[in-house]
Formats: structure tokens, sequence, C-alpha cells
């Protein structure tokens, strides 16, 4: 995770009595100090970053740490992380999980993780809530000034099928708005995850990735079907034939990480993918990857799809 985009991922579940926030899971690579301070926190609603989320009920974009609410900022300084992403994941009003991303800022550091939302002075309009782009900010401007209508451009696709979608090559892609953009700041691969607040609000969370600081190794997408779970579509910078390795591929319920995230709608992270019981995890594992983390996407009680990034 030493040269990805996001140095730290975090998955914040409710405790017993479900009125405060405990760490369930990470990924943390060399931050392992961080980590340490983390397992002893707990947060309660609307407070810090992971309790903010979970009162807003929406993505939530913190780009600086120093004089915020963030209560892990003076650890997180001597570390060298600046700024996070968090995303809470509910089932109908009830939370199940908040995942934050946490990021750092360094010359090299190139990516953008983006907030989209319904604009509140055009109904059939989404534009950029906020996002943390590292050090594109010619990048940052052209977004920040971006009107998609429903169905067009990466979020507003996801808007419209309120599903994942990823988008390979995003500088020679039709589908891609800023297209011309993205070539110029060296990005590549677009991820986007609708986050569903009811049938009239809707979040589009994309990742974009760059070829020097990715947001992850690989990505994929898997959709119930059959039984079991289907791929649906992926990219990884280690594997071109992933598509065709998948083409076949089930995942049972509760098998692997994937899996587990299917049986109990919580994200899950896998710190080492060959003891991974599942197909996905197994073919990761073949070309060197080391870790997952599995999110589910849900609307009205039901998944729709898992979303699993190997960083």
């Amino acid at each position: 995770m030493n040269n990805t985009f996001v140095k730290v991922v975090e998955v914040w579940v409710p405790d017993r009595t479900r009125t405060r926030l405990e760490l369930g899971a990470g990924l943390y690579g060399r931050y392992q100090s961080f980590r340490q301070v983390s397992e002893l926190k707990q947060f309660h609603y609307n407070d810090g970053l992971p309790g903010r989320a979970w009162a807003g009920g929406k993505p939530l974009v913190l780009t600086r740490f120093d004089q915020s609410y963030f209560r892990r900022a003076d650890v997180a300084r001597q570390v060298g992380l600046s700024a996070g992403i968090a995303l809470p994941i509910f089932a109908g009003s009830f939370l199940l999980a908040v995942v934050v991303f946490l990021c750092g800022d360094d010359d090299a550091h190139a990516g953008a993780i983006e907030v989209w939302g319904q604009n509140p002075l055009v109904a059939d309009e989404m534009t950029l809530v906020d996002g943390y782009f590292g050090t594109l900010r010619e990048f940052e401007m052209a977004s920040r000034h971006l009107r998609l209508e429903r169905g067009r451009g990466l979020p507003g696709g996801v808007w419209e099928k309120r599903m994942p979608m990823l988008i390979d090559n995003l500088g020679a892609s039709g589908q891609f708005l800023r297209a011309s953009d993205a070539r110029q700041a060296g990005m590549t691969t677009g991820l986007a995850i609708p986050h569903i607040r009811s049938a009239d609000e809707v979040y589009a969370v994309t990742f974009l990735s760059a070829r020097e600081t990715p947001i992850a190794r690989r990505f994929e997408i898997w959709v119930p079907a059959g039984g079991g779970l289907s791929f649906e579509a992926g990219h990884c910078d280690q594997d071109a034939d992933l598509e065709y390795g998948h083409c076949s591929s089930r995942i049972a319920k509760g098998e692997g990480t994937i899996g587990r995230v299917w049986l109990t709608g919580v994200p899950a992270v896998c710190e080492n993918l060959e003891q991974d019981a599942s197909v996905a995890g197994r073919m990761a594992a073949l070309v060197g990857l080391d870790h997952m983390l599995a999110m589910p996407v849900i609307e009205a009680g039901q998944l729709k799809a898992v979303v699993a990034l190997y960083l």
C-alpha cells in the first residue's frame, strides 16, 4: 500500500450498544503506529470523521485534518496522513459500518476521490459536493465547475443506473467527460459507487486512479446472479486477462472476504489474500496482491453488488 493514493483503510462498526463506533478492521500498511492509536478510539454519533458520516448519512470528505474535527490529527500529522473520506453503509435507516479512506500529501500524490450529489437548484443535474485530489489542482478546478445530467459521465451513469460502474483508460473514454483533463493528469481507471439514501437521493463516490499512485491495484464488481455472486467488471494493473479469467467464476454466500460481505452486509478487509477462500482471493494472490477491501452496495435493504479494491 506504500505507493497507492489511499494509505490507510478503516472499517468502523457499531459496538454492542449501537451507540458508538469501534474499529472493526483496517489496512494500515506501514502506518502501524496510527493503527495502535485507532484501536483505542471510539466515536459517538456526530463525533469525529466516522461519527459525522454516521450523523450526516452520506459520504463525507475532509481535505485537511489540521484545525478540524478529526480527533487523531496529531498522530496523523506525525505519520504524514492529511485527508480523509468517510463512506457510511446503511441498511434502511440503520448503520452497518463506516468505511474511512485516509490519504497523505507528497510530491507524487496524484489521484482523486470525489463525492457527487444532486444539484439543489436543478433537479436533474449532478455537481461535485467535495473531493480530495492530491496534487491535481487543475483537474480539481475542472471538476468543481462541471455539471452532469442524469446518465452523463461516470457519476451521472451511476446516478441513472444506481449501480457501480468501472471505466478503463479514462483519457480515451468518450463516456468520461473529463477525458482530456484525465489524460493530462495521468488518470487511467475510474470506479464509481452509488450511495443511495432514498428513492430520490443518490450520491456517486468516484475513485479516479492515476498511473504512478493508483487508488488500488485491482478493482472488481460482483453482482448476485444464479444463487452466487458473478463477476461483472474489473481492472487489474498486474493481470490484463482478469475479465477472461473470471468469466465463469462464482462466489458463494459467506465464501472468502467478498462472500462474507454478501452474507453480512458489512464491509470487510483481508490482510493476506493467500488465506482468502474464494476464487477472487486466489487469483489476486497469484499475481502478487496481498490486501483487499470489499464493500456492499445496498438499496432498500437488498444487496445489489459487492465492490472489491485490492491495495
